[in-house]
């Protein structure tokens, strides 16, 4: 088969020798080189623009990444061609610690002792247990569904929302949005950037968030209304906010989130497609492809992840 690697944010000199390993007969191609538009998979992550546009031979269009807004929104995307999802051992293992990370970060006022060590009070702020908080998950696919009993064998209750009706270990699952947010203590966003979920955190759901609580952020920055989330941090009806994603990225350095003394940023960085862990099963996918069957993961465009 001609692959096609088209990215602007992974790099083929990473993949390339690990996926070779697993498909030692195929060829591989770098954009803008698409061998004549004679090509049969596309690996894609933030890939340039036009670049999938004349590949009237395409089988199936691989992500890169977990997140497929900018494949399902490409206006060049050819027609019928079904667009499959990257779930990474490596990536969700490595957004299960950030989050971890997080809430324990607010849940033992780490974020609060930085602050008191900037200004040198010693000072000690009331200790609770992790079963005293609600964690809310948004999102409760492979992600939410890993991280979520994980933070219940920490002793924390864990609570969690999807469009469709889920049952999970340790997670009290819910379809009603409002209910989720209304028992969280901390509120974990991880859901897919869609038409519906845009500006899902705004005031009114954000307020939902109990006293005190936290909002950690790592789907995409579209999830939030930024100036929403900063009137309830500055109300001081939130405590803290945990954002690794933004709109638009880098973050503009005349950003208020840059210095906002209740905000925690990271560079889009909570968990990265990890090529060691990943290549297997994009070659997995590709293998589905050659023998005629359906690869996993497959998006359903209508909605819209």
């Amino acid at each position: 088969m001609n692959i096609l690697f088209a990215s602007t944010k992974e790099k083929g000199e990473f993949w390339f020798p690990l996926l070779k390993k697993h498909l030692p007969d195929d060829r591989f191609f770098e954009w803008p080189d698409n061998n004549g538009g004679d090509i049969d998979i596309a690996l894609v992550a933030t890939h340039p623009k036009g670049a999938l546009g004349g590949l009237n031979k395409l089988k199936l269009i691989q992500s890169l990444w977990m997140g497929v807004e900018n494949i399902v929104n490409d206006p060049d995307l050819p027609k019928g061609v079904p667009v499959a999802r990257l779930i990474d051992p490596g990536m969700v293992a490595a957004m299960t610690e950030t989050v971890i990370a997080y809430v324990i970060d607010w849940h033992r006022h780490f974020w609060c002792y930085r602050e008191f060590q900037k200004q040198r009070v010693w000072k000690r702020r009331k200790q609770y247990l992790a079963s005293d908080r609600t964690v809310g998950i948004l999102g409760l696919g492979e992600l939410g569904g890993t991280i979520g009993p994980k933070l219940a064998a920490l002793g924390f209750n864990v609570c969690g929302w999807s469009r469709t009706p889920k049952k999970i270990g340790g997670i009290d699952c819910s379809t009603t949005l409002e209910e989720v947010i209304s028992r969280s203590d901390a509120l974990v966003c991880l859901l897919p950037l869609t038409g519906k979920t845009r500006g899902i955190l705004n005031s009114k759901t954000l307020s939902l968030i109990r006293k005190n609580g936290c909002l950690i952020n790592v789907a995409r920055g579209g999830h939030v209304v930024v100036p929403d989330l900063i009137a309830l941090l500055d109300s001081g009806h939130l405590a803290q906010a945990y954002l690794d994603v933004f709109e638009p990225e880098p973050l503009p350095a005349d950003s208020p989130i840059w210095a906002h003394p209740k905000i925690t940023l990271t560079p889009h960085i909570a968990a990265l497609t990890e090529p060691r862990t990943s290549a297997g099963k994009v070659a997995q996918n590709i293998e589905c492809i050659r023998r005629g069957a359906k690869p996993p993961n497959l998006v359903d465009f209508a909605a819209g992840y």
